[in-house]
């Protein structure tokens, strides 16, 4: 059937949104619906169900243990340590119940959610990770979230196959690195931003193959430059020692310098690396990926985000690895197969619709803690005839009887889970920071919305009396409380006061980095801010006399000068 491009009006933010008809043939691959929900909107839904950084004290409701958890200890449903959920010790299927057909589906599966127990953070293989949330195959991560196949990493987000990182955003690859953000394939390296195969370098924007530059940009197969200037090998190692980096002082100037820097590099419209009829930002080795985000390695995507070697998926969000099929869903694994609407689809879940937190299982729907089994609805087992026509009737009610949320919007079969049924508070989740809302906007669409708890720590050492210069602090610091300069009142979640942990004292005097006067918190928020969110503006090349126009995470208001491809490539080749 040959489907033609069609215009609908999103039924939460009311505006115009376009289906084009290699949606509508997934749409029909996967047989379900076309979606009510712009695709912005449907982001900002999925990510209500995405709490990566929140994290509370509690105990374990199996072993009484204490442990840190992604859930308040006032969830309706119990909450186990890793080992609990994962043992042998609880089974979900004795929460199972019959589908009752005097009831919408979404309240039903609300129902079936405060009762069955979830994992109190999301862990895949990960040793030594405990105040860390969202970490897979990874050693040693404190206080960072969405971790894989790394070391040592500290205060830091996205961050794939690296060693010993601090401080840094969506870096691959790459060891002893300090503030890097958007790059792939570091060494010793500090501050850099969207630059690859750099070693021994700070403070540089868009390099690649560089080693031993300082404060740069749009450098390609350099050596020993500082302020786009060459320099001898003796020359560039006395314009380094003359900077005192260790100072925090001369670190804060250098920070306004590299601001200055940033505004005047130019930039192309979008970090897109050997890739082919590819749209969005941030992709690597991708085919037919389109308006995509920190993608790598997949090929047949839409609407995804943070995804890596996967296939054939729409509108979902940290997928795993070798996934296909995946539809409206968050928080994957790996060897996933036409998942539907779902949270954590863990491992080798295949043909599900509407599941959280259910591995090693399939045809599976409403079903949530579900390991090792199939054809289970609401977490009741039948047989696989059973299981097929009750199915069919329940979606047949989800239309004929839909869920209604409390602003009015309707949910039938094909919608994801309605944001008030999250376990998250809206402002504990991802959708905060992609798409901020204050408690007034949040409790007048009907979501929920969480008090911070107030913080009375014994501040022992204020941020204005950290000590100036790294050489200058023993490790009597790790027993000290330091104060945040924010003091609480930014938009950062402040904790307002945090400690020095010794790997991290450690980190700092190897590499000559004054101790920060700032809370990992509010360091990740000024790290997020410098980021182009995850979305696409129609703009024109802002080189004099080019009128091409693209796609580009760059909004108008944003300081980057921004060129189309030809004219970045003459520009910096």
């Amino acid at each position: 059937m040959e489907y033609k491009q069609e215009t609908k009006n999103c039924q939460n933010c009311k505006q115009d949104f376009t289906i084009e008809p290699d949606d509508f043939n997934f749409y029909e691959k996967i047989k379900v619906p076309p979606p009510t929900f712009c695709p912005e909107c449907r982001f900002q839904r999925r990510m209500v169900w995405r709490n990566e950084r929140t994290l509370f004290k509690r105990k374990c409701d199996l072993c009484q243990k204490n442990i840190i958890a992604m859930y308040r200890e006032s969830v309706p449903f119990p909450v186990y340590c890793r080992e609990c959920w994962y043992g042998d010790g609880w089974d979900a299927t004795s929460f199972g119940r019959e589908y009752d057909f005097n009831k919408t589906f979404f309240e039903q599966y609300k129902e079936l959610m405060d009762l069955v127990p979830r994992f109190a953070i999301w862990h895949r293989d990960a040793i030594n990770c405990p105040y860390s949330n969202l970490v897979r195959e990874s050693k040693n991560v404190y206080l960072s979230a969405s971790i894989l196949g790394s070391e040592n990493v500290f205060y830091s987000k996205t961050i794939d196959n690296s060693f010993n990182v601090f401080d840094s955003y969506n870096l691959k690859n790459s060891h002893e690195c300090y503030e890097n953000i958007d790059s792939d394939r570091n060494y010793n390296s500090q501050y850099l931003f969207l630059s690859r195969n750099c070693v021994d370098c700070c403070y540089l924007i868009d390099c690649t193959n560089c080693s031993n530059c300082f404060m740069s940009s749009n450098l390609r197969n350099k050596q020993f430059y500082v302020r786009n200037k060459r320099y001898t090998k003796e020359g560039y190692l006395k314009e380094i020692e003359k900077l005192n980096l260790g100072s925090k002082i001369i670190r804060s100037n250098l920070i306004d310098e590299f601001q200055t820097l940033r505004a005047n590099t130019i930039y192309r419209y979008a970090d897109i690396t050997q890739s082919n009829n590819s749209t969005g930002n941030e992709l690597t080795n991708t085919k037919n990926c389109k308006k995509c985000f920190s993608v790598y390695d997949a090929e047949n995507l839409k609407y995804c985000h943070r995804f890596l070697k996967a296939k054939d998926c729409f509108d979902s969000d940290h997928g795993g690895i070798n996934t296909e099929l995946l539809y409206e869903c968050n928080t994957g694994a790996r060897n996933d197969y036409n998942v539907k609407f779902s949270y954590s689809p863990i491992d080798q879940v295949r043909d599900v619709d509407y599941t959280d937190s259910c591995m090693s299982s399939k045809n599976l729907f409403g079903c949530v803690g579900m390991k090792n089994q199939e054809n289970v609805i609401l977490n009741k087992v039948y047989s696989k005839e059973e299981f097929e026509i009750l199915r069919e009737q329940i979606i047949k009610q989800m239309d004929d009887a839909p869920f209604i949320d409390k602003a009015g919007r309707v949910y039938r079969y094909g919608e994801f889970f309605p944001i008030e049924l999250s376990p998250w508070a809206y402002n504990e989740t991802l959708s905060q920071e992609f798409f901020p809302l204050s408690k007034e906007e949040v409790e007048k669409n009907g979501y929920s919305w969480c008090v911070p708890e107030v913080k009375n720590f014994e501040i022992t050492i204020q941020a204005e009396n950290i000590k100036d210069n790294i050489d200058e602090v023993d490790e009597g610091i790790l027993k000290e409380v330091l104060g945040c300069a924010h003091k609480g009142k930014c938009d950062h979640q402040c904790s307002v006061a945090f400690r020095i942990t010794e790997t991290e004292f450690k980190f700092y005097k190897k590499h000559n980095i004054p101790i920060p006067d700032k809370c990992a918190n509010c360091r990740y928020g000024e790290r997020f801010m410098q980021v182009p969110l995850p979305r696409l503006y129609k703009r024109q090349c802002m080189k004099k006399g080019c009128s091409n126009e693209f796609e580009t995470p760059y909004a108008s208001d944003r300081p980057e000068i921004i060129y189309c491809e030809r004219c970045y490539q003459q520009e910096i080749y």
